[in-house]
């Protein structure tokens, strides 16, 4: 081992003459000096030995120097001046300094086999190295945040992944653009980052028509769905309450309904239709309801079906709000419609049907009506409902002519029973 060591002569005491422990071969040959210089020597290799081996383990040739090699392949030792090793002196080999007595230069370890050794990394410059006091640590600050931009704006480039290795494309995609490093800079992205007003007024009007949109698809709903319900209901109710009334034997004479007030149940068995009758067409308090309404007021008003003469004309809707009209176009002639009041069933045959007409003609209703196919007056049936469907642009119009008045004390008639 080469070492640097201090001079341990007034450390070590020299033999006296009565030590018989040095070696004969070497008091023969050389003299008291030479005897001292070789003890030390002895004593530094066996520290050496026990060093590399471990405390407490006998190396082979421990107090052989090799030739050649320092014992300690790792250590190139500096030992500190005025430093006494710990023990008793004395002849022999002395013990090892410890770490807080070694000053060590450890060598290199050569790269293992497969291993590469690592570039150093280069220090990089930041705002606080530039010269020149706070305004040019400012600009350098700016410079070197825009050299980070461009370099993330290089890496979102559509070409950047494939020029690059796709390690290094996917470590930029990985990280993004860099964070500002001042607060100018920090403050313009803030700014970048707020929607403009033109982007703002879009959104709001988006936003608008959505609400618009959903607000009418619900309306939609109500109409053609949930007003049946209601409708239907409501007309249930009329129609159990005018039975109830003729359980009773409540006389009532023609002409003496209140509007809105129901008389009669009219049944159309082709249609599976039974809705009640009520006095009036006012679409609140009748038609909306789910009834049917008699024409019975003002310039419109027509016969009752007791009446020995005269054209009964009914109203109804064809869509929404029970719909009970709905489907009067599919009758044919000879299709029976049956009108029940408190005292007789009247039934009418399908005549005639007219698919549209002015909702201001008034005409159709009368005692004999135009285009029906009637010569002269008798007991008639007028239905009357919109179209087209969804529609309230005209009317269509389906007339029927009586043909069997049956009192409720004889029952039925056939088309009920059938």
């Amino acid at each position: 081992m080469t070492a640097l060591r201090p001079d341990r002569a007034a450390a070590a005491p020299r033999p006296g003459p009565s030590d018989s422990t040095a070696p004969a071969d070497s008091t023969a040959t050389t003299g008291a000096g030479a005897t001292d210089t070789a003890a030390r020597d002895t004593a530094a290799r066996g520290t050496a030995a026990r060093d590399t081996t471990g405390p407490g383990t006998a190396a082979p040739g421990a107090g052989r120097p090799a030739a050649g090699r320092p014992s300690n392949e790792e250590t190139v030792g500096l030992r500190v001046p005025g430093l006494v090793r710990r023990g008793a002196p004395g002849p022999g080999p002395m013990p090892p300094l410890v770490d807080a007595e070694t000053m060590a230069l450890r060598q290199a370890q050569p790269p293992q086999r497969g291993e590469f050794p690592l570039p150093p990394e280069r220090p990089r410059p930041s705002a606080g190295d530039a010269p020149g006091g706070r305004a040019a640590r400012r600009k350098a600050a700016r410079k070197a945040a825009g050299r980070a931009g461009r370099r993330a704006a290089a890496r979102r480039a559509p070409g950047a992944a494939r020029a690059g290795p796709p390690a290094v494309a996917n470590a930029g995609a990985a990280t993004g653009p860099a964070a500002p490093t001042t607060r100018l800079a920090a403050r313009r992205a803030e700014r970048a980052r707020r929607p403009g007003v033109a982007a703002m007024v879009s959104r709001g009007l988006g936003e608008l028509f959505i609400t618009i949109g959903v607000l009418m698809l619900l309306f939609v709903a109500y109409q053609l769905w949930w007003t049946n319900i209601i409708a239907q209901q409501q007309a249930r109710e009329e129609r159990e309450k005018l039975q109830k009334q003729w359980a009773q034997d409540d006389k009532r004479a023609p002409g003496e309904f209140e509007p809105g007030e129901g008389f009669a149940i009219m049944y159309i068995p082709k249609l599976d239709v039974v809705v009640p009758v009520a006095e009036g067409i006012d679409k609140r308090n009748v038609l909306d309801r789910g009834m049917v309404g008699h024409y019975g007021t003002g310039k419109l008003r027509t016969a009752m079906p007791s009446d020995r003469r005269g054209n009964f004309a009914v109203a109804g809707h064809r869509n929404t709000h029970g719909e009970p009209f709905r489907y009067i176009n599919r009758l044919q002639p000879g299709d029976p419609i049956v009108v029940e009041t408190q005292d007789a069933y009247y039934t009418y045959e399908m005549a005639a049907i007219l698919p549209e007409t002015s909702p201001s003609n008034i005409g159709v209703i009368g005692p004999v009506p135009p285009g029906s196919g009637f010569t002269g007056p008798g007991r008639y049936l007028t239905m009357t409902t919109c179209t087209p469907e969804f529609t309230s642009k005209y009317r269509m119009i389906v007339w029927g002519k009586m043909v069997e008045e049956r009192p409720r004390s004889q029952g039925k008639p056939d088309p009920l029973v059938q």
